[in-house]
């Protein structure tokens, strides 16, 4: 499909774009959506508890609160992208900032639980809309000569967002309830979307290329929801034909898709990558550590306020160590990564296995297990933190040097996609754990404390095995062919703007 168009968008204000400062007004107003996006994806999972308690919902299904949104995301990240290179990403960003506040103020509204998924799934899809312009809009701004700082700037950002998150949502549930903390967002986004509309550059360049592949695009949406549901719905369906049937169209949708970006002049996503071993292994590291991250706050939720009966502020403020101590790791273990890569990926996964396998043991329920729990909790994101930067960036690195745009678009929708298996997962096994040790039909309420601790630790071990697999992709590179690698990887063609790099 050919499309020839523009988006209409505002001029920046003449008395802002004159500023000698006006790159680092453009860098700041792209650091409140980071920073808000981080926030709605962290806030959400202690709220799980609260949802299941106000809606009378079984697990499997209040989950869908936080899966719904990834997948909206992700299924929608490519396509935006795409448009964004043929039509203007500013008009993009602005259309996903108005709309991003109006979902989540509908999301507070929700006067039942399937009509509050559904405004969470139009959320992720507003989100994806920042996603795919955000970090583009903000190197285009501040050129050259200070890209590293102001992606330096929209990390910290996205630091401060993901480990503000539990603590800020905890204090709303025991304020004011779960309709709060999608509330929370609202005021941001107003203030961002009035901000980008004055300080956001015009698009400049456009792709030469306005093919869109909309094959593609019908086909990428209905297979992550297939495999998404498969997932999430194995505890309630069991081995039975609904599984089997959905696993298959998973599969199935999956393959068509695949064929259909290969065969495609102008692709959503360009899979020729996968064929450089060192980039496989790195953006499925991507999606196990960062359903790691997702899945150990979407269970620990549930063992800090039904096994340990902690008020949500309490709970809130406990789950906020675990992106605390990522953040704080975080920026030395790219230093370290430089000489030793593999050694300190391998470390961070060992650590994260050992620390899931430790709280296993240390939810009891008793208040003397607490300070042992948040030990295991701090070493958990000190593993996380050894292991995302140097990952993401071995990762990118491994792609030929004229596909750095395209593969940051690639580790991008890794991220997103693990973010969605992680939640999924996690609840699927709590969800099935609880059935074989309580019966409890899929409601944590319906378990006694010891019995949903016992079940959140087979979540536990799931976990660990998750980052078993991140062990092996990180010791499977051939780090010191790297550059060999990147010489004679294939070399995609150049069809369209990259897409978003993330930042780590």
């Amino acid at each position: 499909m050919d499309l020839r168009l523009e988006f209409p968008e505002p001029a920046p204000a003449p008395f802002l774009s004159r500023r000698a400062s006006y790159p680092w007004l453009v860098v700041g107003t792209v650091c409140i959506g980071a920073f808000i996006g981080q926030v709605d994806a962290s806030i959400v999972q202690l709220a799980m508890p609260a949802l299941e308690d106000s809606f009378d919902a079984p697990l499997h299904a209040v989950s869908w609160v936080a899966v719904g949104y990834v997948l909206a995301y992700a299924a929608a990240l490519p396509m935006f992208a795409r448009l964004a290179e043929i039509g203007g990403r500013k008009a993009l960003y602005l259309v996903g900032f108005a709309l991003f506040g109006l979902f989540s103020a509908l999301c507070g509204l929700a006067p039942n639980l399937p009509l509050l998924i559904l405004f969470r799934i139009l959320l992720g899809a507003s989100g994806a809309a920042l996603g795919a312009n955000s970090l583009v809009i903000l190197v285009a701004a501040a050129g050259p000569e200070r890209r590293g700082k102001a992606v330096g700037v929209m990390a910290a950002a996205q630091a401060v967002g993901l480990s503000l998150g539990p603590a800020l949502g905890g204090a709303l549930l025991a304020a004011f309830g779960w309709r709060a903390i999608f509330w929370v967002t609202v005021p941001f986004a107003l203030i961002a979307s009035a901000l980008a509309w004055l300080i956001v550059p015009k698009t400049k360049v456009f792709a030469k290329d306005a093919r869109f592949d909309a094959l593609g695009a019908a086909l990428l949406a209905p297979a992550l929801v297939a495999l998404l549901l498969a997932i999430t719905e194995l505890p309630t369906w069991g081995l039975s034909a609904p599984l089997f049937v959905t696993a298959l169209a998973a599969l199935i949708l999956l393959a068509l898709f695949v064929w259909r970006e290969a065969k495609a002049p102008a692709p959503l996503i360009h899979l020729s990558l996968f064929r450089v071993p060192a980039f496989a292994a790195g953006a499925v590291g991507v999606l196990v550590s960062y359903g790691l991250l997702y899945g150990m706050l979407f269970a620990m939720s549930f063992a800090l306020v039904r096994g340990y009966h902690d008020p949500s502020y309490a709970a809130g403020l406990r789950l906020t160590i675990v992106p605390v101590a990522l953040g704080i790791v975080a920026p030395f273990s790219g230093a370290l990564a430089d000489k030793r890569p593999r050694l300190v990926m391998l470390g961070g996964m060992v650590f994260c296995g050992f620390a899931a396998l430790a709280l296993t043991r240390l939810l009891t329920g008793a208040p003397a297990s607490l300070p042992g729990v948040m030990g295991a909790l701090a070493a958990f994101g000190v593993g996380l933190g050894l292991y995302i930067a140097p990952n993401n960036s071995a990762t990118l690195e491994a792609a030929p040097a004229d596909q750095q745009g395209i593969a940051g678009g690639l580790v991008n929708l890794m991220r997103v996609l693990g973010t969605g298996v992680g939640v999924a997962a996690a609840s699927a096994m709590l969800g099935w754990r609880l059935e074989v040790i309580a019966q409890a039909h899929g409601r944590t309420a319906g378990a006694s404390g010891p019995q949903l601790l016992a079940a959140v630790g087979g979540a536990l071990l799931m976990l660990a095995a998750l980052a078993a697999l991140g062990a092996v992709m990180a010791f499977i590179r051939n780090d010191p062919e790297t550059r060999q690698r990147k010489a004679s990887a294939p070399s995609l063609p150049p069809s369209h703007e990259p897409l978003a790099r993330p930042a780590t």
